[in-house]
């Protein structure tokens, strides 16, 4: 009875019918709310959010130390902190606390200097302990098992804070110049192409998080799924901001309570916002396949990643003899229409038990994306169901003993729980699974 409740509960909804005659891709924005909803919720993104923001307000006096440090250390390029500094007032940090904060922020970093050395260690940790949250996190929602080793994770930070500062002032400096050196010439441009020039920071900013979202997860992410997240995040935090000064404006609660402290529980708020934001647009590369397709299954309750497993055992035993030999992730996720990322924790632990292996081929044109093609291992016929339960499931113990026993699962073999498989279709040229996913 367990096991037919958890075949059900796991069985895919149809596609759409639009979808079932064109077989063209259809976007759910009723799924996409959904998905960002259970991630945000099942990720305790809210939490990570809260304590992103707590770290950051440590963090920001030390990150423009550093910036100001690399500047210092480059005379020539003053011109370029000038410009990152209007950028961050302008664009970046709301209105009503933008010069205030500024202010402070800059007397407060030209002061560090002042320092012993571990004075200057501290705020060098609390800077390498954003980063550090930043790209466990950015992790987590890709649901990769083993992250970078810690020394290349602090170079390529340490990098990110050195040459981050000086591209990001060439970049606001050469945009800047471009458009007040012609601006005779875009005011006579038609009003589409003055928008276009007027958009250059938006783009600079979706392709600063699309960067992001690309090199951070220990894993392949391709580039068209980090500028969707990439673009999000460009115009929600734009659209936050005007929002947010919008507010500020019309009800100036912050102002009437605090006074000249408003400062501080806005700029609070504002961090919360940004990064709420981003994590989101986390959330849309890392699923953005299957936001696009609509294909995703809810499959949070209790029991899924062991409901899947056998999904996924049942996917592969067929091929198990097959020349194609298995089926690469993200055709076996289509073929169980859910997000490939939904059978990472299935396709671990049956990898850890050594069930299933992953054997790269080079013929494979998935290996272009760095997929390998998973192999069932086991013989169903003669692997026990004990070890994918224990692992999944339920752990045998003293308070599940009797539930052991008296159900007969340690006597079960792999083949008497397999569900039928789903949608398999005949072997000519499917094995190898669907086109890349879009």
């Amino acid at each position: 009875m367990v096991f037919s409740f958890l075949r059900r509960a796991a069985l895919p909804t149809a596609p759409t019918a639009s979808a079932a005659v064109t077989g063209a891709p259809v976007f759910s924005w009723h799924n996409t709310l959904r998905t960002l909803r259970q991630r945000f919720a099942n990720d305790q993104l809210g939490l990570t959010a809260s304590s992103l923001t707590y770290t950051t307000l440590l963090a920001i006096v030390p990150f423009f130390t550093v910036l100001l440090s690399v500047f210092t250390a480059f005379p020539s390029f003053g011109r370029l902190q000038e410009n990152v500094q209007g950028w961050l007032v302008q664009s970046l940090i709301p209105e009503a606390i933008a010069e205030q904060l500024m202010g402070y922020i800059l007397q407060f970093a030209s002061k560090a200097s002042q320092l012993g050395a571990v004075g200057l260690a501290f705020l060098v940790v609390t800077v390498v302990q954003l980063t550090l949250t930043m790209d466990k996190t950015l992790n987590r929602i890709w649901r990769v098992q083993r992250l970078r080793p810690l020394g290349q994770r602090l170079l390529i930070y340490w990098g990110v804070l050195t040459l981050g500062p000086l591209l990001l002032g060439m970049s606001v400096a050469t945009t800047s110049y471009v458009v007040s050196a012609s601006r005779g010439l875009v005011q006579a441009l038609p009003q589409a192409v003055q928008w276009g020039f007027n958009s250059l920071e938006l783009v600079l900013m979706a392709a600063a998080m699309a960067a992001l979202y690309h090199f951070v997860p220990n894993t392949p992410v391709r580039w068209r799924h980090a500028w969707a997240g990439g673009i999000f995040v460009s115009l929600g935090l734009a659209l936050a901001r005007k929002l947010l000064g919008l507010y500020l404006a019309t009800v100036p609660t912050y102002s009437a309570i605090y006074g000249t402290f408003a400062t501080l529980p806005i700029l609070l708020l504002w961090i919360y916002i940004c990064w709420v934001i981003f994590l989101l647009g986390a959330i849309i590369a890392a699923y953005w396949p299957s936001l696009r397709s609509g294909a995703s299954r809810a499959l949070d309750g209790p029991g899924s990643d062991f409901a899947l497993a056998l999904e996924v055992l049942a996917e592969l035993a067929p091929l198990r003899d097959d020349p194609a030999r298995g089926l690469p992730g993200t055709a076996l996720a289509r073929r169980l229409h859910v997000d490939r990322l939904q059978i990472e924790p299935a396709l671990t632990a049956l990898t850890a038990l050594r069930w299933v292996g992953a054997t790269p081929e080079a013929a494979t044109s998935y290996l272009e994306e760095g997929e390998p093609r998973y192999v069932l291992l086991a013989d169903p016929d003669s692997t026990a169901l004990a070890p994918l339960l224990e692992a999944l499931l339920l752990r045998q113990e003293n308070a599940s003993a009797a539930l052991w026993e008296s159900s007969g699962w340690g006597q079960r073999t792999l083949a008497q729980v397999l569900p039928p498989g789903l949608n398999r279709p005949s072997h000519s040229g499917a094995a190898t699974g669907p086109a890349h996913p879009a």
